[in-house]
């Protein structure tokens, strides 16, 4: 198997100004993704920096090294005002780089220390290891961690997310954060035509999100960008 290639950047800026959602900042640890799901529509950013938004997107992974001090002068800015931030959400905090580089987790200080309302979008159960501090920031300020899940088929989960925790191990790590009293939802995204879209299916998941202490389900629909419909396409023939 082919190992991931990790490129140590180093950033100008922390937060990412977000239009159109339900918050205002997000915050991307690392660009690109070993986790390899077909559907995932930042792989376009591959392609800003003339790489394959296919192969490259989940070989060739950057990691920014100073981002948690970079995030922490822009926390500390005048006017700053101490609005909420999405960490997560153009590619996964909690993929396998965050075991080595703990990038995600020294932003959660940062985020803890200055009693900065966030949450954390994954679907990596590495987020387990950070229980400690998902529950200091659950104390000092608003937050919560989503975990991604799109349908409890394990075999399917494999196709279309090879790199993943399989189903079961994601709901474990829904149980335990929320035992620990760290609000936690799923994201039950994106809903695939056709392979994830039958409503016992979607009754299922939402049944076991509410069976392992999940406070919400949050669905969303697929969308196929420009270089995404390519690679979704492609993965799908072959692999579903």
């Amino acid at each position: 198997m082919v190992r991931p290639e990790y490129v140590e950047v180093r950033v100008k800026a922390a937060l990412n100004r977000v239009r159109g959602m339900p918050f205002r900042w997000s915050l991307n640890p690392y660009r690109g993704c070993w986790h390899g799901c077909a559907y995932c529509y930042a792989r376009v950013t591959h392609a800003y920096y003339d790489l394959d938004p296919g192969a490259d997107f989940e070989r060739i992974i950057f990691v920014k090294v100073n981002l948690p001090e970079i995030l922490q002068a822009e926390l500390l800015r005048p006017g700053w005002k101490a609005e909420r931030v999405a960490i997560g959400t153009a590619t996964d905090p909690y993929q396998p780089a965050e075991a080595r580089y703990r990038v995600t987790r020294r932003c959660l200080e940062v985020f803890a220390r200055r009693v900065n309302p966030c949450s954390v979008t994954t679907k990596g159960t590495l987020v387990i290891r950070d229980l400690d501090l998902c529950q200091e920031l659950a104390r000092v300020t608003e937050f919560s961690v989503n975990i991604s899940l799109i349908s409890l088929d394990g075999d399917l989960s494999r196709r279309l997310e090879p790199r993943t925790p399989p189903p079961a191990s994601r709901l474990r790590a829904v149980e335990r954060l929320a035992a620990a009293g760290i609000r936690v939802n799923i994201f039950l995204a994106p809903i695939l035509p056709g392979l994830t879209d039958r409503p016992e299916d979607l009754a299922a998941v939402v049944r076991a999100a509410a069976d392992h202490g999940a406070a919400g389900v949050y669905p969303g629909v697929l969308r196929l960008g420009p270089a995404v419909r390519e690679v979704f396409l492609g993965g799908v023939g072959e692999e579903v």
